[in-house]
């Protein structure tokens, strides 16, 4: 009899060990949902601080110019003839995703437009030795001149900005707490780049050679040369 009753009294304890039990898979749900909460506050305060004044957000940024002096490194004389200049603009569509997760939850693609001018001139200190020849009675010359080069990529700050950014999920997270100006450094590289190819294949090098060389024979004119010659030198 008495091992009857703590048989049933086995079972009872079970059976309501079995009722406050919490369902299998629920405290996982419960984590999950804080976590999502957590990065929903997160980002929500994230734009609600950017929508405040400036005096009333605690994290909005001041800018003080704390920069030194400025220091002249060298200064050099130039024997240049700008002979032509072009002005190119390009959109860069810059995309980074992770390897095994859509670009919702860590993504970007950033549109960046960039304005920037390049400049051809042709280097008259390259001028060889003998470079100018003169007939014996000064009617005609010859001048050996060197191609035309390309300066490297004047990008205009002012106008070049950054159109629109899509973020993923984390990314935006990221964003809130650091900055990372490397980006945009990367940005400005890749649009330089573009716009100095665009430059090499406009043809904007002979035509700073057919300035130079109508300058040049102009010149010579002036001076009284009749027969003006002009032989590009490739380098």
């Amino acid at each position: 009899m008495a091992r009857s009753e703590q048989k049933n009294a086995g079972s009872r304890k079970s059976a309501e060990s079995a009722k406050t039990a919490p369902p299998r898979g629920r405290g996982t749900r419960t984590l999950l949902l804080v976590i999502a909460l957590t990065v929903a506050l997160v980002i929500a305060a994230q734009q609600m601080m950017g929508m405040l004044p400036g005096w009333i957000n605690p994290f909005a940024e001041e800018t003080k110019d704390r920069s030194g002096p400025v220091v002249v490194q060298s200064i050099r004389d130039l024997a240049r003839f700008e002979s032509a200049s072009g002005s190119y603009q390009v959109i860069v569509d810059l995309e980074k995703d992770a390897k095994f997760l859509p670009g919702s939850v860590r993504g970007e693609r950033t549109l960046f437009v960039g304005h920037g001018s390049v400049d051809a001139y042709v280097d008259f200190a390259k001028l060889a030795s003998g470079a100018v020849t003169v007939n014996a009675d000064r009617t005609a010359a010859t001048v050996r001149l060197p191609r035309a080069q390309l300066e490297a990529t004047n990008l205009d700050p002012k106008r070049s900005h950054v159109f629109s950014t899509q973020r993923g999920l984390i990314n935006r997270m990221g964003d809130f707490f650091s900055s990372n100006p490397a980006d945009q450094q990367q940005l400005y590289v890749l649009a330089s780049q573009k716009i100095q190819t665009a430059a090499a294949e406009s043809g904007l090098r002979e035509r700073a050679d057919q300035n130079a060389k109508q300058m040049l024979q102009n010149l010579l004119k002036a001076l009284g040369f009749k027969t003006v010659t002009i032989q590009p030198v490739a380098q």
